[in-house]
């Protein structure tokens, strides 16, 4: 049976010594070999996801497509979702919530003569109302059912939830996640030694995720960019650890 592997990041755009930290990136994808990456928060204007095409390509031994969506409205001009994928896509489209200026993009692939969609979305922060949240999961969930002629769902990126919470768990009602260990927050600190999201503790919950639909069956999954520089312990490969899967059809 094939097995191919998808994984998951938020890159917190390019705050937080990304010129130092990227490094990092490039290397867990070099170990991982991802067939299929999703990226939460590219960086519009530094075009951070077309670097990793090239250069995380090189070290997964893969030529990476791209295909990327900016937010809507003002934070178009600031970080969207994006996929590299070594799989044909066949097309690409985008949901706009109309709330909270986030978007959720989705890339259909042929993986092993199946069609596959493969959507990315970074819900609202984790700061604010799980309200905001709920609206843009049930918005996810009724656009993916307009959208059943494939052969298999997947749906990864940074919903900003615990699965007790109703976003998560309307998720839930209709994906399984591959995974539930913690991937929020690690102790990224910028250059004035200020860590990532002071108020939060490390890695203390779920927050990432890859889902997926029936008819796809997961061998093994875990979580992935979630250990340091050994030569810095404040440098990471971002504000949070990844999710990393590998899935076959069921």
């Amino acid at each position: 049976m094939v097995t191919f592997r998808i994984s998951t990041l938020n890159l917190e755009q390019d705050h937080k010594r990304w010129d130092e930290r990227r490094y990092l990136v490039l290397a867990e994808l070099g170990r991982l070999k991802s067939d299929v990456f999703c990226m939460n928060e590219v960086c519009i204007p530094r075009q951070t996801g077309r670097w990793l095409q090239v250069e995380g390509g090189r070290h997964a031994g893969h030529e990476y497509s791209l295909a990327q969506q900016s937010r809507p409205g003002a934070m178009s001009l600031v970080d969207g979702e994006g996929v590299l994928t070594r799989f044909n896509i066949v097309e690409t489209a985008n949901l706009d919530y109309r709330a909270g200026d986030a978007v959720a993009q989705v890339a259909r692939l042929q993986v092993e003569g199946k069609l596959v969609d493969v959507y990315v979305t970074h819900l609202f922060r984790s700061t604010g109302e799980d309200s905001l949240r709920t609206f843009q999961a049930q918005r996810l969930l009724e656009w993916t059912k307009t959208r059943d002629d494939v052969d298999a769902k997947i749906v990864c990126g940074d919903f900003n939830a615990t699965l007790d919470m109703p976003s998560a768990a309307l998720m839930a009602s209709e994906f399984t996640p591959t995974q539930t260990a913690p991937t929020a927050f690690t102790p990224l600190a910028d250059v004035d030694g200020e860590p990532s999201h002071p108020y939060w503790e490390r890695f203390d919950r779920c927050i990432d995720y890859i889902w997926v639909s029936d008819h796809v069956g997961v061998v093994e999954s875990g979580v992935c960019f979630a250990e340091p520089s050994p030569d810095d312990p404040t440098l990471w490969p971002s504000d949070h650890a990844g999710v990393w899967a590998d899935l076959e059809f069921a």
